[in-house]
């Protein structure tokens, strides 16, 4: 085969023409340069596939190449700064940003990272933050939602003077005697919010229950026993200069303990794993009959299927009220309060079963599934998960074995730290989170069973030293930091490792370009499907 060379000098002594055959059977296009005689014909052969890929350059051209980046502060920023974008540009939904994480399946992506940063101060469910618009007339204190003043003298000495968002939405409605749906970021103030009101209730219906009787008027439902400890700590500085009583019960420490707080006495609020309440129920050391408020905290994990059949027992074991006038008078029904920040697709077949599904009162936040404006977050494609320091860290291990092994890896380096994880037995647990809030130790290694609800207004930085296997998963860690009445400034540090972290991280990346919420999660309540004879078979 002649060279190119060869063939352009043969022009000058020859009478030859150019010709361009398209075939359409082969892959390749052949250029030709005929000469007098056949014998001399070279043949220059260029693959269709490089000509496809030529033509698209051409026709692409200075269309990708967006300027994304203007003055001000970005929003993103990547070690290739022609990636980055500002905070004041939004891609259009049908616009295909080109990604700083687009590559980084390919080993040579190590060491690559790109930002999230906070583009706002304050958190948006901050009273101020300008996220309130929906509510007409905003309210500043604590006093005007009717709350008693022994109440709002409670708070004031915690510090809490101003309600947030949600609880500007929630406690008006809960005081009325409606069913709440209530969905919100993690961080929000979304305890506070169901239990100011049920203790206001509590106490000015001055319940007061039976010499030796059983019945409860106020159970709250979570899923660990570190949220239960926390939400029942919560419960009793509100109770306490009112004469009440909170206890929890937590899977763990056998039926005996169980039966033990019983023997003290019936509480006037109750905070409880499933399991746990589901034993006590069985073997009645309580009775809920007479239940006033059920509330089913961290709601994406307590109708997982792991507690479904647990909660549906529970549900079994209560009157839940349908309509606001049944919570009222002697022979009143219980409100039922479902808070979280997803709805996973079974909660509306398990709780048409107890009340009008219709008639519950759904608070959503506007900010909810979005990543949050505040926290500052930033992704590192490594080969081996890194370490972590600062004030008051949490690290998070997908695996109970990680938390392990990363901690002998601290020791080893002197690093003070604690560790948490779900194979721990109870009594090892115990203390082991109310030691880090107290500021005991600074580092604490754990697996999602610290993701989930729990009080970390201290904590300045999260380390994902394994990405999370969902985006639920992402939004419950990071929310660790940037909560309501905690430290400004917290950032989120998230190492990724293999290529499945990846595709969750473009996710992420391409929601934070387009300022929408991530993709896949779930915050509506879905009517459940008419029974049909096929399915009532089944059950």
């Amino acid at each position: 085969m002649w060279s190119l060379k060869v063939g352009y000098s043969a022009l000058a002594s020859s009478r030859i023409y150019w010709t361009r055959i398209n075939s359409l059977s082969t892959d390749l296009v052949y250029f030709s340069v005929c000469a007098a005689s056949p014998e001399e014909i070279p043949v220059i052969r260029v693959p269709r596939s490089t000509q496809n890929r030529i033509e698209n350059v051409k026709q692409t051209r200075g269309r990708n190449n967006i300027n994304t980046s203007k003055a001000g502060k970005l929003l993103i920023q990547s070690r290739n700064a022609s990636l980055n974008q500002s905070a004041g540009y939004t891609h259009g939904k049908f616009d295909e940003p080109t990604l700083c994480s687009k590559g980084w399946k390919h080993k040579k992506s190590f060491g690559d990272y790109f930002t999230v940063n906070n583009i706002k101060s304050v958190a948006p469910f901050v009273f101020g933050s300008g996220q309130e618009e929906d509510i007409k007339k905003p309210v500043k204190t604590f006093h005007k939602l009717h709350i008693s003043k022994e109440l709002v003298e409670t708070l004031e000495r915690l510090n809490i003077t101003h309600p947030t968002t949600v609880q500007l939405q929630t406690i008006p409605k809960v005081m009325r005697g409606h069913n709440i749906l209530c969905a919100a970021e993690t961080g929000s103030g979304k305890t506070l919010s169901y239990l100011l009101p049920i203790v206001h209730k509590l106490h000015v219906d001055n319940e007061i229950h039976e010499e030796g009787s059983p019945k409860i008027h106020a159970a709250v439902v979570v899923p660990s026993r570190e949220l239960a400890e926390q939400v029942a700590s919560v419960s009793r500085s509100l109770c306490a200069p009112l004469g009440m009583v909170t206890r929890t019960i937590g899977g763990g420490r056998g039926v005996g303990h169980i039966k033990g707080v019983f023997k003290q006495g019936v509480p006037d609020i109750l905070v409880a794993t499933p399991g746990a309440l589901v034993k006590a129920l069985r073997r009645r050391y309580l009775d809920l009959s007479h239940l006033s408020f059920l509330v089913v905290d961290e709601a994406d994990t307590m109708f997982d299927p792991s507690f479904a059949n647990m909660l549906e027992d529970i549900l079994r074991h209560t009157e839940i009220a349908s309509v606001p006038d049944e919570t009222q008078g002697p022979v009143r029904k219980a409100q039922l309060l479902v808070v979280g920040a997803t709805f996973p697709c079974g909660v509306g077949d398990v709780l048409n079963q107890v009340t009008d599904l219709g008639s519950m009162v759904v608070i959503k936040s506007k900010m909810l599934h979005f990543l949050m404006p505040h926290v500052k977050q930033t992704f590192l494609k490594q080969e081996h998960g890194g370490g972590a320091g600062g004030d008051a860290v949490l690290v998070f291990c997908n695996k109970a074995s990680t938390v392990n092994w990363l901690g002998y890896s601290l020791e080893e380096m002197g690093v003070p730290h604690a560790r948490l994880q779900g194979e721990m037995p109870a009594v090892v647990r115990a203390g082991i989170f109310h030691n880090f809030q107290k500021g005991t130790v600074n580092v604490l290694l754990c697996t999602d069973v610290a993701s989930r609800g729990l009080d970390t207004s201290r904590v300045r930085l999260v380390v994902n030293y394994d990405f999370p296997e969902s985006h639920t998963d992402y939004i419950h860690r990071a929310g660790r930091v940037g909560r309501a009445g905690g430290c400004e400034g917290g950032e989120v540090l998230s190492f990724v490792t293999h290529p499945w972290d990846v595709e969750l991280v473009q996710k992420i990346e391409l929601a934070a370009r387009r300022r929408t919420t991530l993709p896949g999660m779930e915050s509506e309540i879905r009517e459940p499907r008419p029974v049909t004879v096929e399915t009532e078979e089944l059950r």
